[in-house]
């Protein structure tokens, strides 16, 4: 018999919605959300056009380190297949697992494998002892599915590579002209924009007139970023339209675009980076998120010294140098991220949980 999908999430932001209508779309016997408004990190939450079907309270504890969620509970003693979030600090979670375990009702947990400290941390002793009280368990990517599975031979691991787009959203179409540097993510400190800002200062004289950079994002340190622009008189050349979540006009930005950048830690926009055949220019040593897997240096991407702005200035004086190069790889790029980093490859990890073949 087919069995509902229930996801309990912290919170559901704008990039996750296609995903989810993806999985609903395709789920046999019904899939459902739960979710609150705020996450750990506050600067992230709940897209005001996601329709949940059940709103969590979600109550954090000592300065935001822990999470207690309510108004899920009527899900948890149900046949469905749950989905929970494989983070330790959800407190609830831990209650759930167990409940469910003793019920033996089927539960799954999805989240990265490892905490962003490594898996040679102490603090995967704990996160270990959750992983085995579930069923199932789905991480971000291959490498983390094949290391984990080194560690647990016997639990059923699948990957759900991080996607935002669709196969038939990625494109390599460009502008007439293709000059600019991208920057797309929250901006917030271990993002680092600051630093490509002074990156980017550095390397204008040698770079042409008509190249900009797009710092497209919104956080406390979008503030700091306008009083630059204005102190150092440069609004002609960096631009700063604020938070972007229409599909077109992010893949008209790209259009105009020749590089991307990462001066922090890796996330989710390499793969929307990808999509639109855009090579990312990537800082070497951060504590990156498993989305690095993405990155293919010398073909989608092009490192650079962590905190060094004037590594970061050469990289990009280089890089705009070799623009015929990297148009040329574009469309390579874009085939690329349609065989790993789909919505549809995404998707159908969490469709298999309940569909029969």
């Amino acid at each position: 018999m087919l069995k509902k999908l229930v996801l309990i999430q912290t919170v559901v932001p704008s990039y996750r919605i296609k995903v989810f209508e993806q999985v609903k779309n395709l789920v046999t016997n019904g899939f459902e959300v739960y979710c609150g408004n705020s996450f750990f990190d506050p600067t992230i939450k709940t897209s005001i056009d996601f329709k949940r079907d059940g709103l969590l309270k979600n109550y954090y504890l000592l300065g935001r380190r822990f999470l207690w969620q309510t108004g899920h509970w009527n899900e948890v003693f149900k046949d469905n297949v749950l989905v929970l979030s494989l983070n330790p600090r959800v407190l609830s979670h831990w209650v759930i697992l167990l409940l469910r375990s003793l019920l033996r009702k089927r539960t799954v947990l999805w989240g990265h494998a490892w905490p962003r400290s490594g898996k040679n941390s102490k603090s995967d002793r704990l996160r270990h002892v959750m992983r085995l009280l579930a069923n199932e368990i789905i991480v971000y990517t291959e490498q983390q599915k094949l290391e984990l599975k080194e560690k647990m031979p016997h639990k059923k691991i699948t990957s759900a590579p991080n996607a935002v787009l669709f196969k038939d959203e990625m494109s390599s179409d460009t502008a007439t002209e293709v000059n600019d540097i991208i920057y797309v993510g929250r901006l917030i400190a271990d993002k680092k924009p600051l630093l490509l800002y002074e990156g980017f200062k550095k390397a204008i004289k040698e770079l042409p007139e008509a190249t900009k950079l797009i710092i497209i994002g919104d956080g406390p340190e979008r503030a700091k970023l306008l009083e630059l622009c204005k102190r150092d008189e440069l609004q002609d050349r960096v631009l700063l339209p604020g938070k972007v979540t229409s599909d077109e006009l992010l893949k008209e930005y790209y259009k105009h675009t020749l590089v991307s950048a990462s001066p922090g830690y890796v996330g989710l926009s390499i793969t929307q980076s990808l999509g639109y055949g855009v090579p990312m220019i990537i800082a070497r040593d951060e504590n990156h998120s498993p989305e690095l897997e993405a990155a293919k240096d010398g073909f989608n991407a092009v490192f650079f010294e962590s905190n060094d702005t004037i590594d970061l200035k050469n990289q990009l004086v280089k890089l705009i140098a070799e623009k015929e190069k990297w148009l040329e790889n574009r469309e390579s790029i874009v085939q690329d991220c349609k065989n790993s980093y789909s919505i549809e490859i995404m998707a159908q990890a969490f469709v298999n949980l309940v569909n029969v073949n």
